[in-house]
């Protein structure tokens, strides 16, 4: 068995990753158990790794919500002989292969995104909003650096960061808060962040913030189709779960993966697509 464990159950982008696991233990023959918890909880993710110990899992697939606070219950599964795999978001502890997309890279390009359309309006100065899950979740992190740097020797000013738990009511209500700070821009590092700014935006009224976002759902299209986000970077999170599972396939039958980090990539999605 091949557990798979994500930061939570909810979130579409999990879902999706979810269905590119079953679809490649289907083809090989294998079963992956999709384990995860209801929110994300660095305890109750902990809790489904030494579950998945007890229930004999040969390999464990991961995506850490706390890379610091998972990485003791990950040593010991592999100190006890499990193979550790990474999607999305990687811990501390060394693992036979991952496949992530670069984050920073892409969240470089949401920064690209918003600094264009403001010069689009005519505005080169103003403050933005950042709305991440926490201060921990590595792949968040990183894009959070990348969407700072693209704004670097600018005249802009990157407000401090306010966290929403990757939930989109509470990122609706910093978002709120933005607007009414007079911001010009807000990103949001995740799904729930996204969702989240957008929803303030369509609710202020205000169709000059401009509103960029990351990760792919109905709910995130929606608020692109209709005006009130500019754009969100989508990953491939099927393609993260497919190729996780034939990596861990692999490890389990003896063969040496290296270590390998794969980019999984990511594509800009507009209004237009």
């Amino acid at each position: 068995m091949i557990a798979l464990i994500t930061m939570d159950s909810l979130d579409q982008h999990w879902v999706t990753l979810n269905e590119g696991a079953q679809k490649a233990a289907a083809e090989l023959g294998v079963t992956v158990q999709f384990m995860a918890p209801n929110t994300k909880d660095d305890a109750q993710q902990i809790e489904c790794v030494n579950n998945a110990v007890s229930a004999g899992a040969q390999a464990i697939i991961v995506a850490a919500n706390g890379p610091d606070a998972i990485s003791s219950a990950l040593r010991e599964a592999s100190d006890a002989g499990v193979k550790l795999i990474y999607v999305d978001s990687p811990a501390n502890v060394s693992a036979e292969a991952t496949f992530s997309t670069d984050n920073n890279a892409a969240g470089k390009t949401a920064g690209e995104e918003m600094k264009k359309a403001l010069a689009d309006a005519g505005v080169t100065s103003g403050s933005i909003g950042i709305i991440n899950v926490n201060a921990a979740t590595d792949s968040c992190v990183m894009r959070e650096e990348g969407f700072r740097s693209a704004f670097e020797g600018t005249d802009f000013e990157l407000l401090e960061t306010q966290y929403g738990e990757g939930d989109a009511a509470k990122s609706q209500s910093i978002a709120e808060n933005y607007i009414t700070q007079g911001v010009v821009g807000i990103f949001g590092c995740n799904e729930g962040s996204t969702t989240g700014a957008g929803n303030a935006i369509k609710a202020s009224g205000k169709d000059n913030v401009i509103g960029v976002g990351f990760d792919k759902s109905d709910a995130i299209l929606g608020l692109i189709d209709d005006g009130y986000l500019l754009c969100t970077m989508a990953q491939n999170p099927d393609v993260m779960g497919y190729e996780g599972v034939k990596a861990a396939v692999k490890a389990i039958n003896g063969e040496s993966l290296g270590g390998a980090v794969t980019d999984t990539g990511v594509s800009v999605l507009t209004k237009q697509q």
